[in-house]
């Protein structure tokens, strides 16, 4: 069981929720801060002891006041939304870049030492051999992708000036529960409102990467307790890949539909839209040398999210 303060950033949102829930059960003292923009109080309603702020890091006075008495920080607030950089690329540099300076800075002030941050595999860009691992170097095609490179540069940075240690967690694709961003969303939400057809972003071809929510919250903690380093990085993922037209077939597998017309919408070289990448795999063995052993597969994970997300769109219609 675990003890003293930890603080979860974007904690109301898909992946802070599921990370407060296993924080909470393991005797945690959990505070949220969250803007709400994609987050939901809901997420957290089981839990009456974990502090919630509604605020902002953009904001420094909301920082502040989010990591005063800290002893560690779980950075997860952010846009996840990729396709939105390439639109309007100053929504991910204010809510990737100065949130998470601003938080920095307002851990270095208050001095707290301890931060787990959710980056992302869309640092690498289009890498030429998959699956790359932590030293591939970082190009990413995205604004998404580039703020979350910055983030971790200036993490680093802070680790080495100011005696910060700092884990960054190169996520593939999360799913599970309460998802609402992203491929198998996306999907679901699609075929729920016609069943008969879908619409997919790109020549179906694209190649990803998924892990279930319980195995990258697993993978989380590991690396958070098990690092002894001032800065370390990890991928996280399963150890598998599968096409995005692979994803739509388990999803409408989980739906328990047949007969479903493809829709294919590619652009420049077959992806989804501009900054979208073609191919990304990630290997794990830094991770798996922490004892991290993924429970779920691509497949399996996209199955039992789409399951899972089907379930709470009935609900929600049942209401």
């Amino acid at each position: 069981m675990g003890g003293g303060l930890v603080v979860v950033t974007g904690g109301a949102g898909f992946m802070g929720s599921h990370l407060v829930d296993r924080l909470a059960a393991e005797g945690y003292e959990v505070r949220v801060i969250d803007n709400l923009s994609s987050g939901r109080l809901e997420n957290l309603a089981r839990h009456s002891g974990v502090e919630v702020i509604v605020g902002d890091l953009k904001n420094p006075q909301d920082a502040r006041r989010a990591v005063r008495g800290a002893d560690a920080v779980f950075h997860l607030a952010a846009n996840p939304e990729v396709r939105v950089s390439t639109t309007s690329p100053d929504m991910h540099f204010n809510e990737n870049v100065v949130a998470t300076f601003n938080l920095l800075e307002a851990m270095r002030k208050s001095g707290v030492t301890q931060l787990v941050f959710a980056s992302s595999s869309s640092v690498y860009g289009e890498p030429d051999e998959i699956p790359v691992d932590e030293s591939a170097p970082l190009r990413p095609v995205s604004v998404y992708g580039a703020s979350k490179a910055a983030c971790e540069h200036m993490i680093h940075a802070y680790a080495r000036l100011y005696g910060l240690k700092a884990v960054a967690l190169r996520y593939a694709n999360v799913v599970g529960p309460r998802l609402r961003h992203g491929v198998v969303y996306d999907f679901v939400v699609k075929l729920a409102r016609n069943p008969r057809e879908l619409e997919i972003l790109g020549d179906g071809r694209q190649v990803r990467s998924f892990i279930h929510i319980d195995d990258a919250v697993e993978a989380t903690l590991l690396a958070w307790k098990k690092t002894d380093d001032a800065y370390a990085v990890y991928n996280v993922a399963s150890e598998d890949w599968i096409t995005i037209d692979e994803v739509a077939d388990q999803v409408i597998e989980a739906m328990g539909l047949a007969n479903v017309r493809k829709v294919y919408k590619p652009v420049l070289h077959g992806v989804g839209w501009p900054g979208d990448v073609k191919r990304i795999a990630l290997r794990i063995d830094r991770l798996k040398a922490l004892g991290f052993r993924p429970r779920l597969g691509s497949r399996d994970a996209v199955w039992l999210a789409a399951k899972s997300l089907l379930g709470e769109i009935n609900a929600r219609r049942a209401k």
